[in-house]
């Protein structure tokens, strides 16, 4: 089955929205067998999108909009396609009472355009959509089916998994689907993992399996993807390729599983040993903290931070000396040393790591240019400082510094000698 994707609104267009709906759709998909050949894009232009739909129905398998659905003006999928198909507009009553309901119970009036929400085509399958007051339909024009969703995100993936999925499979039958296995590495880059660690895997590869690196600032994810008839088949294939890997990336490798991130590894490792971790951070203004308690569960060994933005909180809260930042400055080794160790002194803590560096994109110098950070680490039996060198991006230098930061506190935990990027210990 080939599928065509429609994305609609003015708003993605102009970059307003950011079209996450077409990449998880692309990925669901697959993952279901089906291929997606083209994702299209356009505004909320009647006009054209009876076009593009028309287009696309004429040459593909499938074809699923996302977004147009809503009660103001500008949402005219559902008139695009009833014109299309030349169908008429009706209410569908339990949608109706189902909106009423909900508008009910958040006790906001009900106006005459969330009357019309209610509207389908009278030649569509109402998708009954539980979590928001956008219907979904479904339209079986022979051999080309379309589906047509809600833009809201959380409210398209219910729908495509409680609705839209089960109809593909029961259309595809025995059809061969996709499925995809994650192994998660950190502290090394994209190039040098595939190239120096991993190498050449052409051998365990074939048109059944295939091997993608997909790096980020948090580190590089691999995928191994295969073909088969049954889960069973799939794991059958990609169970050779991910113990290959795993053997190769040895301690740059996390773990395994979709979800499974840096935080969340380190989170695990604090748990299983019983350790507390505080931060103190200066250029990644809490980002560090921020990431650690994005995991569920982060409460059994986060105890806290310091945001010590400001030269007077680093000796005030974290008692850096007045003498090393004058001497020094705020980015050096000494007040990295000296954050890491007062945090985890005065939060009472097994672990304490500081962040401190030029942020950007402005206040740079020759001897500390934009991009240049210290990292901090202490412990009982450790203490050290790491230097870096990122971008002169801002949002990417505290990503990059918070990841690194969280990456050396991972392989101190395990007695791992080697830091993330084969940075320089500097010790206290």
């Amino acid at each position: 089955m080939q599928c065509q994707i429609i994305s609609i609104g003015n708003e993605l267009l102009i970059g307003d929205t950011v079209n996450t709906n077409a990449s998880w759709l692309g990925q669901v998909l697959t993952e279901t067998g089906v291929e997606v050949t083209h994702v299209h894009t356009i505004g909320d232009d009647l006009a054209k999108m009876k076009r593009v739909l028309q287009a696309a129905l004429s040459e593909t398998d499938l074809v699923i909009t996302t977004g147009g659905l809503g009660p103001t003006h500008d949402d005219i999928t559902k008139k695009a396609v009833a014109e299309l198909f030349e169908c008429e507009l009706i209410i569908d009553e339990s949608v109706l009472q189902f909106i009423k309901k909900i508008f009910k119970k958040r006790n906001i009036p009900f106006s005459e355009s969330n009357y019309y929400q209610a509207e389908v085509p009278d030649c569509c399958e109402v998708l009954f959509n539980t979590q928001g007051t956008a219907p979904g339909m479904w339209f079986d024009r022979g051999d080309t089916k379309l589906a047509v969703l809600p833009g809201v995100p959380f409210e398209m993936k219910h729908l495509m998994n409680d609705k839209v999925i089960p109809r593909i499979r029961k259309i595809n039958g025995t059809t061969e689907f996709r499925s995809s296995h994650y192994i998660t590495t950190a502290g090394i880059g994209e190039s040098t993992l595939s190239d120096k660690v991993i190498g050449d895997l052409s051998h365990l590869l074939d048109e059944n399996v295939s091997v993608a690196y997909l790096p980020s600032p948090q580190g590089t994810r691999i995928r191994i993807s295969a073909y088969g008839t049954s889960e069973a088949q799939i794991q059958e294939r990609i169970q050779p390729v991910a113990d290959y890997i795993k053997e190769k990336a040895g301690y740059l490798s996390l773990g395994e599983g979709k979800d499974l991130v840096l935080a969340k590894a380190l989170g695990n490792l604090l748990n299983e040993k019983g350790l507390w971790i505080s931060v103190a951070e200066s250029c990644t203004g809490g980002y560090v903290a921020n990431t650690i308690t994005d995991i569920p569960g982060s409460s059994n060994y986060m105890k806290g931070g310091v945001v010590s933005y400001a030269n007077e909180v680093k000796v005030n809260q974290l008692g850096v000396d007045t003498g090393d930042l004058e001497k020094h400055g705020a980015v050096s080794k000494p007040v990295a040393l000296q954050m890491a160790k007062g945090v985890a002194q005065r939060l009472d803590t097994d672990i304490g790591i500081s962040t401190t560096g030029v942020a950007g994109p402005g206040g740079g110098t020759q001897e500390k240019p934009v991009g240049m950070v210290w990292i901090g680490f202490w412990s009982t039996d450790q203490h050290f400082a790491l230097q870096a060198h990122f971008t002169n991006d801002r949002l990417i230098n505290k990503e990059r510094t918070a990841a690194v930061a969280l990456e050396t506190v991972r392989r101190s935990i395990l007695n791992i000698d080697e830091m993330p990027y084969g940075l320089k210990k500097y010790p206290a």
